[in-house]
């Protein structure tokens, strides 16, 4: 029974951030029924529903939205919920007839996410995208990377997840929590530019006040420093470092026999570029698992680099149980914990259309309801 148990939303499938607000709504407790293209090829979705995690907890009811019977029993469904998660172009919900203004002239409590990247206006509005697109717009991408060298790709976690799904989710919950003040509900406009921006937020702060070199590898927290980053070991496997304070670089330098040693200012920028190359050295002298006999533990911000194959077994994931296994497939657990209503994945994921006769009945559709549903093609 999460923290979420009560409340419905109503999910129009789509790819990265939306299922995955849709899934962190779902493992606290909401009921979310996700509405599916008749066929998911249209989303080019291509590995077996089952292993599409992002997919787990909740029932899949497969509509084809290009009728207007299946528009109305949209609608139907929306009237029951409490919120709503869409991440098509701007325009395209207002033209299949379920934009903000007709859903909300029919259900005034609704609480209506919109997820994309760009936003629901400006000049790109329009423009198709992906996350790399979006978060080279908020200085983000332009930060990461070696000297030098063109930028990385830090996969898709800072647009898509970080300022897509986890805004998303807290503008929802933010808008549950005013609709129970207000009984009105509103609409909340997530895009990825906005939140990845916002995620830039210390990064401006540090640019502000002079700290911050606006050059690839040059800062503390780029790669920039000696004391922060990750370095390869003698078996070419890799472990990292993020001895920032002083205290905790002082006990870096001791655990790995340098404390005797002449060394020159840990802020020093200058001796940076040197201290990488002798940092460098001295961790291919021992194999990961050496290094984390002598730093795992310690106050030296020490941490090996695992795989995603690896990650599952490590002592302190398994004691955690942060992964789980559901039905053959490891996958992380909920998060975050709960204390009093503990957050459960509540199923697999569902094939698409998998439970459309069963969702419809349990929100309000009669047998002969369905049948004429079924008769004009409107579900699967």
């Amino acid at each position: 029974m999460g923290p979420l148990t009560g409340y419905r939303i109503v999910e129009f499938a789509g790819i990265g951030p939306g299922p995955m607000c849709a899934m962190l709504l779902s493992d606290m407790g909401a009921e979310v029924l996700r509405i599916d293209r008749m066929s998911d090829a249209e989303l080019g979705v291509a590995m077996e529903p089952r292993l599409n995690i992002l997919n787990r907890g909740r029932r899949s009811v497969a509509l084809d939205l290009k009728r207007p019977e299946a528009i109305e029993a949209a609608m139907r469904l929306l009237e029951k919920a409490d919120a709503l998660i869409e991440g098509f172009r701007p325009g395209v919900m207002e033209r299949m007839g379920l934009g903000p203004d007709q859903v909300l002239a029919r259900n005034p409590r609704m609480v209506y996410g919109r997820m994309t990247g760009w936003g629901q206006e400006g000049p790109l509005a329009l423009a198709a995208g992906h996350d790399t697109n979006y978060i080279a717009l908020t200085g983000a991408l332009h930060a990461i990377g070696r000297k030098g060298e063109p930028p990385v790709p830090p996969l898709n976690l800072i647009g898509d997840f970080g300022g897509g799904a986890l805004y998303l989710a807290m503008g929802l919950l933010a808008g549950l929590l005013e609709t129970h003040k207000s009984g009105r509900g509103q609409v909340i406009d997530a895009a990825m530019v906005d939140g990845a921006a916002s995620l830039m937020t210390i990064f401006y702060a540090l640019k502000a006040a002079g700290i911050w070199i606006d050059e690839r590898e040059s800062n503390v927290l780029d790669g920039g420093a000696h004391f922060f980053g990750a370095y390869e070991t003698k078996d070419r496997k890799y472990i990292c470092i993020a001895s920032i304070e002083a205290k905790f670089y002082a006990e870096l330098l001791q655990l790995c026999g340098l404390k005797d040693e002449k060394m020159p200012q840990q802020n020093d920028r200058s001796k940076w570029t040197e201290m990488k190359q002798r940092f460098a050295a001295m961790f291919k002298t021992k194999t990961r698992d050496e290094w984390c006999e002598i730093l795992e533990g310690s106050d030296a911000c020490f941490a090996p680099v695992l795989s995603l194959g690896e990650a599952p077994n490590h002592l302190h994931m398994a004691h955690r149980k942060t992964f789980v296994e559901v039905a053959g497939v490891v996958q992380p657990g909920p998060a975050p914990r709960f204390s009093r209503t503990p957050s459960a994945i509540q199923h697999t994921a569902a094939r698409p259309g998998e439970h459309t006769q069963e969702a419809l009945r349990d929100w309000g559709f009669a047998a002969d309801e369905l049948a004429k549903l079924r008769s004009a093609k409107a579900i699967a």
